[in-house]
């Protein structure tokens, strides 16, 4: 078959030859390759000036991000420790626990970003493994590949299927609907937790993870104050009953009673109204236990205005040689008349010392949770010689909404799928009302995007748009077709995949669509078949990649903790990865006709 190619095609070949390499080289991040490729096409001419920043108001580009920010209300809101506290118990023995945990995180993904699902469940996968004597390595790949594989269940479950249907409306009309996905996207997760459920013994069992340089230095246990009100339900219940609710993570150290006499107490001791309690454990956990117990934070107490409110937040901060607090008490530096701020929380190696937090003086090497106004923050720290940590999203001192965030994004759910509002709108009016409701702030809101996926969405989605533009999808597709024009059509259809599952660890999955994606509708055209199963033949591929920790979010996260190496990946990874192409291209037959 003769193909002519014209100038402006070579160019956009080159730019996106280009810029693939850049990404396998990977000296530069993927956002600022993405711009560059932008960039050089507006100069190149195959992009026109004033369709520059296009994509970055495109629909898909818009969903991606309010996906992440309600993936973060939910994973911040504690709804999951609430649900998961009765079953963890339960999980003793290894296959139940990779089991349970990967077929957990699968669902979970199917309705919010993988990587956000991924990321609720990475501290109680810790924990457990902690808690059973067993290398993290055996959980944490297979509920990695369990998030990528409960992702193609649904519309939001990963941003290629955000992106494939932004694609389908784009050249034939109109997107996916929320569960178009599932009929492929339920068969290939079945199989898939199959295999991960028994191939997890694939994985090398001498993995150790390594904490990051800033959790080496960070103290956990942190100390902090809490007051049993009067409408607590622990009162009269023992000190080992508040205990067992933190599962064994937290310590009631001391009792503070009858004129502020402190008490260290038995696990007997029974609770009183009034009782002010020095609890030793993580913030995040005594956060956890306070709102199950209804505690109140001592300490906490509004600094001019509403500490909950928007323009607060927590931060943790170290004591250094040289800071002016080093001999001082809470209470001699008055730091909420003086500072404005509130001291929550705080963690010394020797945790015998701390009698009373604001009667405690300050050492060198203590780390401080302070609650106060973040605009005003740096400017106190520097002032007191406190050196800040690595933020770490902290709750103390905001009371959590564990069902709102649930109930907006199942709102924007349901507006979508009757098709009152585009899915854009939808979940970008549930973000807007968590965030006039209080639910979440909006600095919080507007951190918990990644800006960086949604440069790179913005900047790649023009440079798709000028292969078309330029003709050059269908010089590929007739390419593939005269290579494919002896084959079935169902092997069209595995091709489509197995290419698109080749390209995705060099590429980006997000990449990868809105390369691949075109080039499947313009084969399908030219074999004279169906497009919409090579589109879905495209999103299982580039949501699919289990043999490297670079080609997908997910994997990389989990890589450090569970100290796996880049070879690990395909040991479990090849096996699942052929479970895909050998029950997904069926599945996509049958859902969706060829022909």
């Amino acid at each position: 078959m003769s193909v002519t190619v014209t100038p402006d095609q070579w160019i956009i070949f080159a730019i996106l030859g280009g810029t693939l390499a850049l990404f396998i080289w990977d000296r530069w991040r993927y956002d600022v390759v993405a711009l560059a490729a932008l960039v050089v096409s507006v100069a190149a001419g195959v992009v026109a000036p004033d369709e520059a920043f296009s994509g970055f108001s495109d629909p898909a580009v818009i969903t991606v991000a309010a996906v992440l920010v309600l993936s973060a209300a939910i994973r911040n809101s504690g709804v999951l420790d609430h649900l998961l506290r009765p079953l963890l118990p339960r999980l003793t023995s290894p296959d139940g626990q990779v089991f349970a945990l990967a077929g957990m995180v699968a669902v979970l993904s199917a309705f919010m970003n993988n990587v956000g699902a991924l990321a609720v469940f990475l501290p109680v996968a810790l924990r457990l493994c902690q808690r059973t004597g067993r290398s993290p390595a055996a959980v944490l790949m297979p509920m990695s590949f369990a998030s990528l594989l409960g992702g193609l269940i649904t519309l939001i479950g990963t941003p290629p299927n955000i992106l494939i249907s932004g694609v389908r409306a784009d050249m034939l009309g109109h997107g996916y609907a929320m569960f178009d996905f599932a009929p492929v996207g339920l068969g290939i997760t079945a199989a898939g937790l199959l295999v991960i459920g028994f191939g997890w013994r694939l994985i090398p069992r001498d993995r150790r993870g390594q904490a990051a340089a800033e959790d080496r230095f960070r103290i956990e246990d942190y100390t902090t104050e809490v007051r049993v009100p009067d409408g607590s339900p622990f009162i009269g219940r023992s000190v080992a009953a508040l205990e067992d609710a933190g599962e064994a993570d937290i310590t009631v150290a001391a009792i503070i009673r009858e004129n502020f006499r402190r008490y260290v107490p038995h696990g007997h001791w029974m609770l009183l109204g009034g009782d002010i309690l020095q609890v030793e454990g993580d913030p995040t956990i005594v956060k956890r236990v306070a709102d199950t117990a209804r505690l109140e934070l001592v300490g906490g107490e509004e600094v001019g205005a509403d500490p909950a409110g928007e323009g607060y937040g927590v931060v943790e901060a170290v004591v250094t040689d040289i800071s002016a607090v080093v001999g001082c008490t809470p209470a001699e530096l008055k730091l909420r008349q003086r500072f404005g701020v509130n001291l929550l929380a705080m963690g010394r190696r020797d945790r015998r010392a701390i009698t009373r937090l604001k009667l405690v003086k300050f050492r060198p090497g203590d780390v401080l949770v302070l609650q106060g106004r973040l605009e005003a923050m740096p400017d106190m720290l520097n002032e007191l010689g406190l050196l800040p940590l690595a933020e770490r999203n902290l709750q103390l001192g905001r009371p959590r909404q564990l069902l709102l965030p649930v109930l907006a994004l199942a709102a924007g759910v349901l507006l979508s799928m009757t098709g009152l509002l585009p899915i854009g709108v939808a979940f970008v009016g549930a973000i807007l009302a968590l965030v006039l409701l209080g639910v979440i702030p909006l600095r919080e809101a507007y951190g918990s995007i990644e800006w960086p996926v949604v440069v790179l969405l913005g900047a790649l989605i023009p440079v798709s748009g000028a292969l078309r533009g330029t003709g050059g999808t269908e010089v590929i597709a007739a390419l593939l077709t005269g290579a494919m024009q002896s084959l079935p059509p169902l092997a069209a259809v595995a091709l489509m995949m197995g290419a698109t599952m080749l390209v995705t660890p060099v590429l980006n999955n997000a990449a990868t669509v809105l390369v691949m994606a075109p080039i499947g509708v313009g084969l399908a055209q030219g074999l004279g078949l169906s497009p919409d199963p090579f589109l879905m033949a495209v999103a299982v591929g580039a949501s699919c990649d289990f043999l490297t920790p670079i080609g997908h979010q997910s994997n990389t996260l989990v890589m450090g903790p569970a100290g796996y190496r880049f070879s690990d990946y395909w040991r479990l990874g090849l096996p699942l990865s052929l479970t895909v192409l050998a029950v997904g291209v069926p599945l996509i037959a049958l859902a969706w006709p060829l022909s």
